[in-house]
């Protein structure tokens, strides 16, 4: 019976994991869609803050209702870094680069993030890189080029909006890398949660502006900046925790190569922009490549990746019960943290 549960149990973890991971991709994908109302009305501070807001009012009720506490003082560190990093700095430094850049600059910039959670995570967290999954982020990488080529031209660019991406993707990068520890001792809905109120305090600055533009900006606008805060922020980034505490950093950034598609699909039904070839083609790859990075997933060498040798050496990894946790992830659960124009294709929203 011990040998048949066992392997039953990872299955089903697994199972869970991949889930959650989809939630978060077909979210931060959506809201490449919906931002294009609120990015009109709202300045990239505001609306960064007016989203994050909304996140942590949904997921602190969360919090209140599961009884969840306040994280583990060993959880902290991550968290910070994280909040400051991935929730805070990286969705204003986006949504102001993208202003600056055409859509297929930014989408080019900002998909250089999942290589470099690669890189970071091999370092910081020993991670493994197998070498299916960097031929996996090879392919992906290709085609979010190809995205960004097809795409190119639709705006005006400059070397502020192309730094400005460039920093934005090592913040996202760095703050999965910080997030990925803290998830060793805090609970999914426990680094999400605090993670975004850390966000949404270094983003207090804009609230003059928040609440100024709020008076002017049309319901829709405003509807749109709410629905970002609950979906693909306080739904999706929660998701995105679950699911990081059951793979690698590295896998899990390259999961984010099948936004770009996914934008690519949801605009040409929900907008009726209709994709040309190239762009077809670019997304075909990108999510070519997702599937070759995540095939072996259950494997004892990768999948052991995400146990003690994948969480940072000085702070434990979850606890073997961890690996069956009843829970879905988190919220039910509540990047791209991804400011961008909605057809704007990169990675984590």
């Amino acid at each position: 019976m011990m040998n048949v549960s066992r392997p039953r149990s990872a299955r089903r973890a697994e199972l869970l994991a991949a889930g959650a991971a989809t939630v978060t991709v077909v979210l931060w994908a959506s809201a490449f869609v919906s931002i294009r109302s609120a990015g009109a009305a709202y300045s990239p501070g505001a609306l960064a803050l007016g989203r994050l807001t909304a996140g942590v009012l949904v997921l602190g009720a969360i919090c209140l209702w599961r009884r969840e506490g306040i994280p583990p003082r060993s959880a902290w560190r991550g968290i910070l870094v994280s909040g400051v990093l991935w929730f805070g700095f990286y969705m204003v430094a986006l949504n102001w680069g993208e202003q600056q850049v055409d859509a297929g600059t930014a989408a080019l910039v900002v998909n250089v993030g999942p290589i470099l959670i690669a890189l970071l995570g091999a370092r910081l967290l020993r991670d493994s890189v197998p070498p299916r999954l960097l031929a996996g982020m090879a392919v992906s990488f290709a085609g979010a080029v190809t995205v960004g080529l097809s795409m190119s031209g639709e705006g005006g660019s400059s070397v502020l909006g192309v730094v400005l991406c460039l920093l934005a993707a090592m913040a996202y990068a760095a703050g999965v890398v910080a997030q990925k520890p803290a998830l060793g001792t805090g609970s999914p809905l426990q680094v999400t949660t605090y993670g975004c109120l850390v966000g949404a305090v270094v983003c207090l600055p804009f609230a003059g502006q928040l609440v100024r533009e709020a008076a002017d900006a049309p319901v829709s606008a405003t509807l749109n900046m709410v629905y970002l805060g609950v979906f693909p922020t306080a739904l999706a980034f929660t998701t995105w925790a679950y699911a990081l505490t059951r793979t690698t950093a590295s896998r899990m950034g390259a999961t984010t190569y099948a936004v770009p598609a996914l934008v690519v699909l949801m605009s040409w039904l929900a907008l009726g922009e209709v994709p040309g070839p190239l762009t077809l083609l670019g997304g075909a790859l990108c999510l070519a490549g997702v599937a070759v990075s995540r095939a072996g997933t259950g494997t004892r060498a990768e999948s052991g990746a995400a146990g003690p040798t994948s969480t940072a050496s000085t702070v434990p990894a979850p606890p073997g019960p961890e690996e069956d946790r009843e829970g879905t992830p988190g919220v039910r659960e509540a990047p791209d943290a991804r400011e961008a124009r909605p057809d704007r294709a990169s990675g984590s929203m």
